[in-house]
């Protein structure tokens, strides 16, 4: 196996990451998920212009924190005799739920697809704003200016992250839906959502995150690779604390979005993937996490890959889903 430009591969089984875990962690999380279920979610199910023989295809919204309206693709068999099997996806950073026609395959072994925009990135999801600070560029640092000066519930990572786990909950209340066959699967940032998700969500019995996004967001600057994906958290040292006063702060508040630190919270069973030569989200942030995973797991080792494509991954997920 080669060597990585990050640590050994042993090296890697055991890190655990060094961005700092703020103190009521759990606490700022619990109180999320105590506000996310208190919402009126107003669903609303429109179909689709994409429809297809044996397949109803809708155009979902419903209300998540903050007031954000939305959007979903659900796909489901046109004839369901008994509750189905559910795969929550999650797109990568940016994009968005992509294509109907892709997800036709879940849906002729049976199960019922939910694929989530993320507010204010490429799909039809809204971000309403309010926040301080830039919003040019980069939703990890979004209402870090506020969380700072102590509101750490701006940061829109926060909101994403329950509007994960609030799709989650409004498809398990559906009478078609088998809540417990609800899995969870997506690559980058849809890979970090996957782990919050199954985090916040402890009936989710299935997980497979492909190189996640979104974790030890210091171990990415303390290696220089805060760019890319990642190029935010440069930009805004640069912009709003240039001489790094601020620093050990930032890192903290950064904590309460870093993956990592929910990872411990996951019951489901895991099916991790991970390209050891990836720059973009590199493998010491990914073990990161997955070190902290206590339910059952697997990582499944590409060493000769980078943040692209991994051969014959998507036929080794639907088979984890569908044992």
């Amino acid at each position: 196996m080669p060597l990585t430009f990050d640590l050994p591969l042993e090296a890697l089984k055991q890190y655990k990451g060094v961005n700092p875990r703020p103190m009521d962690f759990d606490a700022f999380w619990d109180n999320g998920i105590k506000e996310m279920r208190s919402l009126d979610a107003q669903v609303e199910m429109i179909p689709a212009e994409f429809q297809v023989a044996g397949v109803e295809c809708y155009d979902m919204y419903f209300r998540g924190v903050g007031g954000a309206r939305i959007h979903c693709k659900l796909l489901r068999p046109a004839s369901i005799t008994e509750p189905c099997p559910l795969i929550l996806m999650f797109h990568g950073y940016s994009c968005d739920s992509s294509d109907w026609s892709n997800k036709l395959g879940y849906v002729a072994q049976g199960f019922i697809v939910a694929a989530m925009d993320c507010r204010g990135q490429g799909g039809l999801s809204e971000d309403p704003g309010g926040v301080q600070g830039n919003t040019l560029n980069g939703h990890i640092v979004r209402g870090l200016t506020d969380a700072l000066a102590g509101n750490p519930q701006k940061l829109l990572f926060q909101q994403i992250f329950l509007d994960t786990a609030q799709l989650a909950g409004i498809m398990m209340e559906m009478p078609e839906v088998d809540e417990e066959r609800v899995y969870a699967t997506g690559a980058s940032q849809g890979g970090g959502l996957t782990v919050a998700c199954a985090a916040l969500e402890p009936r989710i019995k299935r997980a497979a995150p492909v190189y996640p996004f979104l974790s030890d967001y210091q171990r990415v600057w303390e290696m220089d690779y805060a760019k890319d994906a990642y190029t935010e958290l440069k930009e805004y040292f640069r912009h709003f604390d240039p001489q790094h006063k601020k620093e050990e702060a930032i890192f903290e508040q950064l904590g309460y979005i870093d993956i990592q630190h929910l990872a411990e919270r996951i019951q489901a069973k895991v099916l991790w993937s991970i390209g050891l030569m990836d720059t973009v989200c590199p493998p010491s942030t990914q073990y990161a996490a997955f070190n902290k995973v206590k339910s059952q797991k697997k990582m499944a080792i590409f060493p000769d890959f980078r943040h692209e494509e991994l051969p014959g991954l998507n036929d080794q997920i639907m088979l984890f889903f569908l044992d």
